[in-house]
């Protein structure tokens, strides 16, 4: 942490359920002070008592309780170093540009922004890295910003995959092609989420849009960053080593916890065995832990020996869901290994992850007051 004390932070979106985890985390952080909420005029100008429906296990934090919502506008958050949004996709475009013109730092969950060129779409644990874009972001933007950027994180489904893919490229090279399978929590629907007649005894083979974001997305967070000879930086969409990616997408009645399938082809062959995934996967370590993120686990990937882990109800919240959980490594009779793995949709998969983007953006230098 930098000298000049706690960082000013501000939540977009604070009634909703993913702006109520943003604040149970902030609560607590060793870096973050809360100083403002934002809402929809509905619920501006009230305490945050009155203007919240909340849904969390814990009790509202005290530092929040008494706070007075204000609308979604920048000059009510004008004192904040960091901006954490979870606005609904529906207003958070128009809602988060704002904020980026007005020269806030802003770090988001929503879809919005992430197909953008300049904009990096970041799981802190896989590839930060790309936050070498911000630089051009702020050159490129109407005026020029000298604080204002935006940052994403990724999909809920797509941030629990990518981050045993990540590992097993760096230690065995590309992969070249993936199958993936996901069984996702309600939670990730939001609040009030799919109706019980349409969950309880059921599984859901469709999640709108969600199989095209995994596929888009782990091209553009396993991909690099490329320069052209003027100079002008792009995401490289994995191009240098050609990925394919197939998903299916399946809602199943489970509060919290994405579970997913995944078979992988590598491009080098032969590929490696699958005790050398299981050691790949357990000593992976990341610029999070190393920088010293506080909110970063302390072992990005847990790897399970057990015939019948991860589950979601005994290994979601380990390590306060900021990890991820994989088992049942074996070989792939079609293509070379198989896995599954678990990931905290409400957590990694979202407050989490914008939290440990911001305190690597600190660490980094990229915000400074």
């Amino acid at each position: 942490m930098q000298e000049g004390g706690p960082i000013k932070v501000g939540v977009l979106g604070a009634t909703g359920t993913v702006g109520q985890r943003f604040i149970t985390l902030l609560s607590a952080h060793p870096w973050f002070i809360l100083h403002a909420l934002g809402a929809s005029p509905r619920s501006a100008n009230k305490p945050y008592t009155t203007a919240v429906n909340w849904k969390q296990t814990t009790r509202i934090p005290h530092v929040a309780r008494d706070m007075v919502v204000k609308e979604c506008k920048p000059e009510h958050f004008k004192e904040c170093a960091v901006v954490f949004s979870g606005l609904d996709a529906d207003v958070a475009g128009e809602i988060e540009g704002a904020f980026r013109a007005a020269d806030l730092a802003v770090f988001s969950n929503a879809k919005n922004f992430r197909r953008d060129p300049n904009v990096p779409l970041i799981v802190p644990l896989v590839n930060p890295s790309h936050y070498a874009m911000i630089s051009q972001q702020q050159v490129q933007h109407s005026p020029p910003l000298k604080k204002g950027f935006i940052v994403t994180n990724a999909n809920c489904s797509t941030t629990g995959c990518v981050i045993p893919l990540a590992a097993l490229e760096k230690s065995f090279g590309p992969i070249e092609s993936l199958l993936v399978t996901t069984m996702q929590a309600i939670s990730g629907a939001g609040y009030p989420g799919i109706s019980s007649m349409d969950i309880l005894d059921n599984v859901v083979p469709y999640i709108s849009g969600e199989e095209e974001k995994m596929e888009w997305e782990m091209l553009k967070i396993l991909g690099g960053v490329a320069t052209s000879d003027e100079g002008v930086k792009s995401f490289d969409m994995h191009a240098r080593n050609p990925l394919r990616v197939s998903a299916s997408c399946n809602r199943v009645p489970v509060i919290d916890g994405h579970t997913e399938c995944v078979s992988i082809r590598f491009a080098k062959r032969p590929p490696p065995s699958p005790q050398q995934v299981r050691e790949a996967l357990a000593n992976f370590t990341t610029d999070a832990q190393t920088l010293g993120c506080p909110s970063a686990p302390r072992h990005t990937i847990s790897v399970h020996e057990e015939k019948d882990r991860p589950q979601p109800r005994l290994d979601r919240y380990y390590q306060d869901g900021a990890g991820v959980s994989v088992g049942r490594i074996r070989q792939c009779q079609v293509l070379d290994i198989k896995f599954v793995v678990l990931a905290n949709n409400v957590s990694i998969g979202a407050a989490t992850s914008s939290i440990i983007n911001a305190e690597l953006a600190i660490l980094k230098g990229i915000i400074t007051s």
